[in-house]
C-alpha cells in the first residue's frame, strides 16, 4: 500500500440554505476544493467517491454524483467518462467515501481521486421530509427489535425509553447512553454542559459555522429540553452544506509545485468497523475502528495534537473521548471540566465548533472535519489555531444499531513533515 496524501480540501459554511440546490452546493464545493489544491480543472482525477443520505426524499434516489457533476462535466471543470461511486452510510458517509479515494491511491489503482459530501437537511415548512432523512439511519424493516431493545434497555440505562414526536430516536439513545454513564460514573449533566459550550466558542471562531455564537454552561443547561440530560444547545442543528478532498499518490505530489507539496497532509491512518446490538457496558465500534487506525499509523492516543470527533450530541465527545483512549472509562466529563479539550488545552477537541455548533449536513459531514483538521496541520486556521500541531485524528459515526452507529471511520492525519 503506498502512501497518500491530502492536497485539496475544502468546506461550504453549513447553514439552512433553502434557495440552494444540491447542483450548487456540489458546484461551490468542487471549485472551493481545486482551488485550495492550486488546479484551474480536475483534468487528472481519476476516480470520484459521492456522499449523499437524504437526496432520495428530494426525488433522486439513484445516480446522485453522476447528477450534481453533469454540469461540472459539460462546463470542462471535471473530466468526461471519470467513475463516480454513490456511497451512503448514514452520518459516517462522508468518511467512507474517503475510505474509498484513499484505498484506489494506496492500491496504485490511480494517483488522484476526489471525495464529495453534498447533504441538504432542511425542509421549510416540511420537518416530515427531514425527519423521514434521519430516519433512513435505522431499521425500518423491522423495527419492533430495536423498540423491543431500548424498552429492555430502559432499566439498566437508568432512563426508560420514551421515543417523542418531537425528535429523532437517535436523541433518546443518547440520552440513554448519558444517562447510563452518569448512573455509572457519577458524569453530571453540568460536565455535558461544559464541552457544549466550549464548542459554541470554538464554532464562534470558525466563518464556516452554522452557530457563530457562545453559550455559557448555565445557558445550555437552561435550554430547551430535548431528552434529559440533553437540552437543544447539546444538540447538532438541521443544516444544509457540502465538503470535498482531493487524495494523491506520492508520485503525484512530487510533481506538484512547491506551494502544493508544502501544504499536503499524510493520512497516517484510515480504518472503518461496523455496528452490532451490543451491551451498554460493552466498548463501542469507534473503538475497534480507533485501534486499527493507530496500528496502522504506528501512532498512540498520546501522539495525537488535536481531535474532531463526532459530536452529534456533546454526550458523544465524553463518550468518544474514552472509546478513542484519550481518556479512561467515566473519567471524560472530569478532562473536559478541567479544561483540556478546549482551544489552549491539552487535547483540542472540535476547534471546528463540531457538530454542535458548525453544524450536521450529514453526508458532508466527515469530510468537514477532515478539511477543518488539514486547516490546522497546515497551520491556516486563524483564531482558532491549535499551536505547533502535527498530528490530528478525526472520528465520524452514523446510523444506528442498537447503542452503536452502524458504521464508524477514524482517520489519523499528519504534516508530510511530521
Amino acid at each position: 500500500m503506498r502512501d497518500v496524501y491530502i492536497i485539496g480540501a475544502f468546506s461550504t459554511a453549513f447553514g439552512k440554505k433553502p434557495e440552494t440546490g444540491f447542483k450548487a452546493l456540489t458546484r461551490e464545493a468542487y471549485a472551493g476544493l481545486l482551488a485550495d489544491a492550486g488546479l484551474e480543472t480536475g483534468a487528472e482525477i481519476e476516480t470520484g467517491w459521492f456522499s449523499n443520505c437524504g437526496m432520495g426524499s428530494w426525488g433522486q434516489r439513484n445516480i446522485r454524483g453522476q447528477v450534481c457533476f453533469t454540469p461540472l462535466v459539460r462546463d470542462g471543470l471535471f473530466p468526461e467518462r471519470v467513475p463516480m461511486v454513490n456511497v451512503e452510510g448514514g452520518c459516517a458517509s462522508a468518511m467512507m467515501a474517503l475510505s474509498g479515494a484513499f484505498k484506489d491511491v494506496a492500491s496504485g489503482e490511480v494517483e488522484l481521486s476526489m471525495a464529495m459530501g453534498v447533504e441538504k437537511t432542511f425542509v421549510p415548512g416540511d420537518a416530515e421530509r427531514t425527519k423521514e432523512i434521519f430516519e433512513g439511519g435505522i431499521d425500518q424493516i423491522d423495527p419492533e427489535e430495536w423498540r423491543q431493545y431500548y424498552a429492555a434497555a430502559g432499566e439498566t440505562a437508568n432512563k426508560p425509553f420514551e421515543y417523542g414526536p418531537d425528535r429523532t430516536v437517535f436523541m433518546d439513545t443518547y440520552a440513554m447512553q448519558a444517562c447510563y454513564h452518569m448512573a455509572k460514573w457519577g458524569t453530571t449533566q453540568r460536565q455535558i454542559a461544559i464541552a457544549a459550550s466550549k464548542n459554541h466558542w470554538h464554532g464562534s471562531l470558525n466563518p464556516k459555522a452554522q452557530y457563530r455564537f457562545e453559550v455559557s454552561p448555565d445557558e445550555v443547561l437552561a435550554d430547551r429540553p430535548v431528552s434529559f440530560p440533553l437540552t437543544r444547545s447539546m444538540c447538532a442543528p438541521i443544516g444544509d452544506g457540502a465538503a470535498g478532498v482531493l487524495v494523491c499518490s506520492k508520485d503525484y505530489l512530487d510533481g506538484q509545485p512547491a506551494h502544493v507539496r508544502e501544504r499536503a497532509i499524510r493520512i497516517a491512518g484510515l480504518a472503518m468497523s461496523g455496528g452490532k446490538y451490543r451491551d451498554l457496558d460493552e466498548p463501542g465500534l469507534s473503538s475497534v475502528a480507533a485501534k486499527k487506525a493507530y496500528a496502522r499509523a504506528g501512532l498512540t492516543p498520546a501522539d495525537i495534537d488535536l481531535v474532531e470527533l463526532h459530536d452529534a450530541t456533546s454526550f458523544c465527545e465524553l463518550y468518544q473521548l474514552e472509546m478513542l483512549g484519550f481518556c479512561e472509562p467515566g473519567t471524560s466529563g472530569r478532562f473536559i471540566e478541567a479544561g483540556e479539550t478546549r482551544l489552549g488545552g491539552r487535547l483540542p477537541v472540535n476547534t471546528s465548533g463540531g457538530l454542535v455548533s458548525k453544524g450536521h449536513p450529514v453526508g458532508a459531514t466527515g469530510l468537514s472535519m477532515i478539511s477543518e483538521l488539514a486547516a490546522q496541520l497546515r497551520h491556516e486556521a486563524g483564531d482558532r489555531q491549535v499551536a505547533d500541531a502535527k498530528i490530528a485524528l478525526a472520528e465520524n459515526g452514523g446510523g444506528v444499531v442498537g447503542f452503536d452507529e452502524a458504521a464508524c471511520a477514524v482517520a489519523i492525519l499528519a504534516r508530510a513533515d511530521a
